[in-house]
């Protein structure tokens, strides 16, 4: 089995893993790089490779696993596509922010040419098969642990073992490992992130804003809500969506449930309310938060940064100049996670996708069967068993 670390090695997007074996070949997810531009927006793979692709999978619908979908048809990509109805549900939206408008007028997502699966389905594509698991980290999201003649690779995507919100199903044992590890050796719990979160919002009783990715983290934050809260009101279906009983736990169902039909709606040109504010995307690039951060930046109005802030984005520059605070909410593992999955895992070799170096080796120590050699445009080779 050959492994292809195409994206998101000693760096963070553009995530993306090839895998050869069994005489085929697939891609699990064609991410990109916020703040890169030219090639390296793109994962690092060629035509050639990417026309011999059999399938692509996408383990769900945020830009750095799927941003890349209508780049890699405009370079030849003609398999079959994988998704669950909820990434096929979001991904066009993701698509219209962060892929380039001559690949998206050429090369549209087109659902009749996607296959639907559901978490914890195995596809089969004849020699080599592609097991998938509930994530913890978005409705429909997944891993992926692709297996052949003995071996058996697991591609994390995006985790969270201990979500208060979505459901994750446990990695399988296997010879390799590719772990998310957005957040290197961070101790912190979110838990305690959350309650400083809470803390923060209640002591801004005349209304805050906080951009936040559409599908994930908006409920996340939503379950840690204090009291009233208000969402633009082009997230309400979109939310409503991703109330899914089988990839929630139970109590945060019927929490969220209450949460959404109770949170009041906010319009573009609307005064902002006093009470928290949820807009989309979570770094100001896009979506509605790109114009409600500089609004609210210029009315005084505070803003609260809750996740990943890549330079050139709003939400980074404003936070770089103290006119934006930031609490990390973790929707990735924070230490005790990751070191819990590899456990589980059976302590295999393991890469970190979507971090860079220098958080990989301080994750090291941790992690002992972590390989920090490895970056973008390696390749692994497993010998046969």
């Amino acid at each position: 089995m050959r492994v292809g670390l195409h994206g998101g090695f000693c760096e963070k997007g553009r995530t993306s893993v090839g895998i050869e074996a069994a005489g085929r070949r697939v891609l699990l997810d064609v991410g990109i790089k916020v703040g890169a531009t030219g090639r390296d927006y793109y994962p690092l793979i060629d035509d050639e490779a990417i026309r011999s692709l059999d399938a692509l999978f996408i383990s769900h619908a945020h830009e750095d696993h799927v941003g890349g979908l209508s780049w890699l048809l405009s370079r030849g990509f003609r398999g079959r596509i994988f998704m669950t109805a909820e990434t096929l549900a979001e991904s066009p939206e993701t698509l219209a922010h962060y892929g380039e408008r001559e690949h998206l007028d050429a090369f549209p997502l087109a659902s009749g040419a996607v296959e639907i699966f559901e978490p914890g389905d195995v596809i089969d594509l004849g020699g080599l098969r592609i097991a998938t698991g509930r994530s913890g980290h978005v409705a429909g999201g997944v891993w992926f642990a692709a297996e052949a003649k003995g071996q058996r690779v697991v591609y994390s995507a995006d985790v969270v073992s201990d979500s208060n919100v979505f459901v994750m199903d446990p990695l399988p044992p296997c010879d390799l490992l590719i772990l998310d590890a957005s957040y290197g050796a961070d101790p912190i719990s979110g838990r305690e992130r959350a309650a400083a979160i809470r803390q923060w919002i209640e002591a801004r009783p005349d209304g805050c804003l906080l951009p936040t990715p559409l599908s994930g983290r908006s409920l996340e934050l939503m379950a840690i809500m204090p009291g009233r809260f208000a969402i633009h009101a082009a997230m309400r279906a979109a939310l409503e969506a991703q109330l899914v009983a089988e990839m929630l736990l139970p109590d945060a169902i019927r929490l969220l449930r209450q949460r959404v039909a109770g949170a009041e709606d906010w319009r573009d040109g609307d005064p902002f309310p006093s009470c928290p504010l949820l807009t989309d995307d979570g770094m100001g690039r896009a979506g509605p938060s790109a114009e409600a951060i500089s609004l609210a930046d210029a009315k005084g109005y505070p803003i609260l940064l809750t996740g990943h802030l890549p330079e050139g984005t709003s939400g980074h520059a404003l936070h770089r100049q103290g006119r934006a605070d930031w609490i990390r909410l973790p929707t990735h593992p924070t230490l005790s996670g990751l070191v819990d999955i590899w456990s589980d895992a059976g302590k295999p070799p393991v890469l970190g996708h979507s971090c860079l170096l220098g958080a990989l080796e301080d994750l090291r120590p941790h992690l002992p069967g972590l390989r920090t050699d490895l970056a973008t445009g390696d390749f692994i080779d497993l010998k046969d068993q």
